[in-house]
């Protein structure tokens, strides 16, 4: 089930909300807490979908800072009145007394809550047995994520327990166990009704979740992809594959990790059995050792930014060299015999992931490389296994160059100000290529237009690797021109 909180300030904001709700979820939350001069019977007899009613303390991540006893008299009379569910929080139960409880087994169904903004303890076990002696009819536990890891241990909890339990990770790492929450085993999941009216760190816009998620489609055997990247909330992954799958006929769905240690993560997420992944900054080169088998082209490259999980086997493949050429043959013949590529001399930035795979792409060519980067060390130490050139940042300013090419972050969403390099760097006749697709424009391509270059955004370079990684998963090709197309409108849309 999908949940709506309502967090309105008033009963007449609130019944409106409530209705607009309704259209789309299956059940709806009346957070008390954010009201002034209730009027419990007046919402109630509004009601279009069955009523949680919530009515949270300070203490435990509300806005309730009055009397105890009114607030406990407030949820009283909700069972009273016959809401459909009222929360009760795990050190206030006591205090409903008997004949509440006896009215609620005959019509209102008790949550009993527990909520830990710090942190997703390791004895969640015992707190969950611990609430169930109460005679509740619904567990709910609660966690903030520190680290995506955390995620696993809802997901063994929801594995262990027989009463019906609503539980998640709060947070931007938490995301994952929200939108999975059919995967996890939650009786229910929570949606904002729009972005900017959250009731707790990390919830999901309604519209995102049926739009992006495809939350009611999924299933049990809906099999899991996601992004491995830190950070991925500017990611458009999540909406590409997920249109795919949908079009494609595939049960499946696509979901951002965003990953600190990716041994820890990838050792962690077996017991999910994660069928595939994209792999992003800062872990294409990193996540290597974690795996148990390298394709050959990801070997040679040294970076990884797709993994495929064969029968229980992780191995790691790099589609972002291929893309890169394609891209660039969108202004330059790279193919067969007419190979402009060979003797041009391209400035590459940056020394990561992608960079790795695009100067190796271009030494296929007999491109003439310099890589730049601003830790020389990681420059030199690509240019050694590449065998080409390296330098520092100001070698633009006193060589001429015919290609240059940002592998680097700088620029990205949301620092969309910056540029890896001043545009007095920049020369009319260059052909510039920035591997950044969001935004669609980067300020570096911009100066670029402005000087005269030929410029190559990192949309088509994206829509090739995405495609490819798509095939890896499943055995398909899909076309290359709707993932650009589906690309485009949802970053212009922004």
């Amino acid at each position: 089930m999908i949940c709506i909180p309502i967090i309105a300030d008033n009963v007449d904001n609130a019944i409106r909300d409530m209705t607009e709700a309704s259209k789309v979820a299956d059940v709806v939350e009346l957070r008390l807490d954010y009201m002034k001069n209730l009027n419990l019977n007046r919402l109630l007899e509004n009601r279009n979908k069955p009523v949680i009613i919530t009515y949270r303390p300070f203490r435990e991540g509300g806005k309730y800072k009055g009397n105890e006893e009114d607030r406990v008299a407030v949820l009283k009379l909700a069972i009273r009145l016959g809401a459909d569910f009222v929360d009760i929080e795990h050190d206030t139960i006591q205090n409903i007394g008997k004949e509440s409880a006896y009215i609620s087994r005959n019509k209102t169904k008790i949550i009993v809550s527990y909520h830990n903004f710090r942190e997703t303890p390791d004895n969640l076990l015992d707190v969950y047995k611990k609430l169930s002696l109460t005679g509740t009819d619904i567990v709910k536990i609660v966690t903030y994520a520190n680290d995506i890891t955390d995620n696993v241990k809802i997901y063994r909890l929801l594995q262990q327990t027989s009463k019906p339990l609503i539980s998640f990770c709060m947070g931007e790492y938490g995301l994952i166990s929200r939108i999975l929450y059919k995967e996890f085993g939650s009786y229910l999941t929570f949606a904002s009704l729009q972005k900017g009216v959250e009731s707790a760190p990390g919830q999901i816009a309604i519209s995102e979740l049926f739009s992006t998620y495809r939350i009611r489609e999924q299933d049990k055997q809906t099999a899991i992809y996601g992004l491995i990247g830190n950070p991925v909330s500017h990611s458009i992954g999540p909406v590409i594959h997920n249109a795919l799958f949908k079009q494609m006929g595939f049960n499946n769905i696509y979901v951002p990790f965003k990953v600190n240690n990716v041994d820890n993560f990838i050792k962690n997420f077996k017991l999910l059995d994660v069928k595939g992944y994209s792999v992003t900054i800062p872990h294409k080169e990193s996540v290597i050792n974690s795996l148990d088998e390298i394709a050959p082209l990801a070997g040679k490259i040294g970076a990884v930014n797709t993994i495929v999980n064969n029968n229980g086997r992780f191995i790691g493949y790099n589609t972002d060299c291929e893309a890169a050429i394609k891209a660039l043959g969108s202004v330059i013949e790279v193919s067969g015999r007419n190979n402009h590529l060979k003797g041009k001399k391209v400035t590459l930035l940056g020394a990561g992931g992608a960079a790795r795979a695009i100067a190796f792409g271009l030494k296929e060519y007999d491109a003439n490389i310099t890589i730049l980067n601003r830790n020389i060390e990681r420059a030199r130490l690509l240019a050694r296994d590449v065998g080409c050139s390296y330098g520092e940042f100001d070698y633009i300013l006193k060589n001429e160059t015919d290609i240059l090419v940002n592998a680097t972050p700088v620029g990205m969403y949301p620092a969309v100000n910056e540029t890896p390099v001043p545009a007095k760097m920049l020369r009319p006749n260059m052909i510039v290529f920035d591997t950044i697709y969001n935004p669609v424009e980067t300020r570096f391509l911009r100066e670029a237009k402005a000087m005269g270059c030929k410029t190559v955004g990192g949309l088509p370079m994206f829509a090739y690797q995405a495609a490819a990684q798509f095939k890896l998963w499943t055995g398909q090709m899909p076309p290359v021109e709707k993932i650009e197309k589906i690309a485009y409108e949802r970053l212009v849309s922004k």
